[in-house]
């Protein structure tokens, strides 16, 4: 049994999707991630993460059975490329101070193997980055979240409380006032730091363990 993920291209119709899922189930195979989308050129386009597969060219060759399917694709999963995600959000001149240290601890652990890749996004308004808060919390791989900002609370605290509880994902605040750095993992005030931080937090490679400093400001 392994793991392997794959891109299915087909025509983009109804029952597609339904056909491929019935016969990986028919086969034991448990699907842990899919993601469905339609191309430029009007195909749809399957990615899926896969386990218990039992032989990767005998599936290959019963989806390529199905007349809509037409190529097949087996690669590296998304795991195994980008690793685990950091996003950080917030607004754009301490957006981009975090993503500087975060983006130069995960280029030092990457090297020596680990896989964290950073997303970021400036926002500004209570509604808008208490919607990008709560979307963290579906989006795969999301390992850590960084509020960076001068401001942060209400709605946005709901949020971070969710994402925590619901999601297990360790949020990190910028020493702001507002809720959210009194509801935060950890609170740092300068915003490299909390970059660097952040990586280290999820980083296997690293010995710091966010447990230990959890509910502390630096």
């Amino acid at each position: 049994m392994e793991k392997i993920a794959i891109t299915i291209k087909s025509v983009n119709k109804p029952g597609v999707l339904r056909d491929i899922t019935d016969l990986m189930a028919k086969c034991g195979i448990n699907i842990i991630y899919t993601h469905l989308f339609v191309e430029k050129d009007e195909s749809a386009s399957v990615y899926m993460e896969l386990e218990d597969v039992k032989n990767r060219k005998e599936l290959k060759k019963n989806i390529l059975k199905f007349e809509a399917v037409d190529h097949i694709e087996i690669h590296p999963s998304l795991t195994e490329i980008y690793g685990k995600r950091i996003i950080i959000i917030g607004g754009g001149a301490q957006v981009a101070q975090v993503a500087q240290g975060a983006i130069t601890e995960a280029d030092r652990h990457n090297i020596r193997g680990e896989r964290i890749s950073i997303d970021t996004i400036p926002l500004v308004g209570e509604e808008e980055l208490a919607d990008a808060v709560y979307a963290a919390g579906r989006l795969p791989r999301v390992e850590a979240l960084v509020l960076a900002g001068s401001l942060m609370g209400g709605k946005i605290s709901d949020a971070v409380a969710e994402i925590k509880e619901d999601h297990g994902v360790i949020v990190i605040s910028l020493n702001m006032p507002g809720s959210v750095a009194k509801n935060a993992d950890l609170v740092v005030t300068d915003p490299v730091q909390a970059g660097v931080m952040a990586v280290m937090a999820v980083a296997d490679t690293a010995v710091f363990n966010i447990k230990r400093v959890k509910g502390k400001k630096f």
